[in-house]
């Protein structure tokens, strides 16, 4: 990706090294499932997953000492979280509504978010209660090596992500599943999560097809998005850690769903050919 030199955002939050109180509590399945899924990019109904997580503890506010390749991952994920300002600002506007950007929280071990607190093996995470996206950019090297996706665009791809949960939160949607959440049991729920997910996965295509538009792309990204992608999906990491898929668990689809609608989104490019929800096939 083309990023080097350009823009990056101002709305970034730099706690690195400042740590957060508490620790996370497993539940559900089992303890590794549960890292493992919630790994995937978890974003929109983090707080699900945080609720049995205490908080509290100190801070330490000794300055984070960056190597090279870290402020250079930084100043990357700051371009990335500038250009979907640029793309949903412009995509809102054409739609009658005003996009309003969010926060994207740098950490490195454990943070604290309105949703509770978490470690770095939660992965990536966007909490709808601050608004705010939460990447430990060591979550970088395991794309690369747990995951076998590398490439900066596979990255831009998480946060893509991240942001396609905070556009649902302005949308609605969030909160219209949010909604469900008392009605249904575990099963039901998880499948309109899926499709949740699904479409977080979409409309970060949707940010890909403008980013080529701007040409952003280099040759092999959309490729390095698509491997990202299928590496998360809930059948392949399952498979990994048990030998086998529990897919009544399954939080964020499959691999192939998990490429399918991102590429849907990318050659689509507009938010409309996005309702997972009422997709007869995902």
């Amino acid at each position: 990706m083309k990023w080097q030199g350009r823009r990056g955002s101002s709305n970034v939050e730099d706690r690195r090294g400042m740590g957060g109180g508490g620790k996370l509590v497993g539940g559900g399945i089992s303890g590794i499932i549960i890292v493992v899924i919630v790994t995937l990019l978890s974003g929109g109904n983090i707080g699900d997953i945080l609720g049995g997580i205490t908080s509290g503890g100190t801070q330490s506010s000794a300055p984070y000492e960056q190597t090279a390749q870290e402020k250079e991952l930084a100043d990357f994920v700051s371009v990335v979280l500038a250009d979907t300002e640029d793309v949903w600002s412009e995509v809102f506007q054409e739609e009658g509504m005003t996009y309003q950007d969010p926060t994207l929280v740098l950490y490195t071990g454990s943070v604290d978010s309105a949703c509770g607190t978490a470690t770095s093996a939660v992965g990536p995470f966007y909490c709808p209660g601050d608004a705010k996206l939460y990447i430990d950019l060591s979550f970088y090297d395991e794309l690369q090596q747990r995951f076998q996706a590398p490439g900066d665009f596979a990255m831009a791809y998480v946060v893509a992500h991240e942001v396609g949960h905070h556009v649902q939160t302005l949308l609605g949607t969030t909160k219209k599943l949010d909604s469900l959440r008392q009605s249904l049991s575990e099963t039901e729920y998880n499948k309109y999560q899926v499709r949740f997910e699904l479409q977080a996965d979409y409309l970060a295509g949707v940010w890909a097809k403008h980013a080529q538009g701007m040409n952003l792309l280099e040759e092999g990204d959309l490729e390095e998005a698509l491997t990202a992608a299928s590496a998360v999906g809930d059948d392949t990491i399952q498979k990994q850690a048990q030998g086998y898929t529990v897919p009544d668990s399954f939080t964020h689809g499959t691999s192939e769903q998990r490429k399918r609608w991102f590429y849907k989104g990318f050659n689509s490019g507009t938010i409309e050919g996005g309702d997972t929800f009422n997709a007869a096939e995902l």
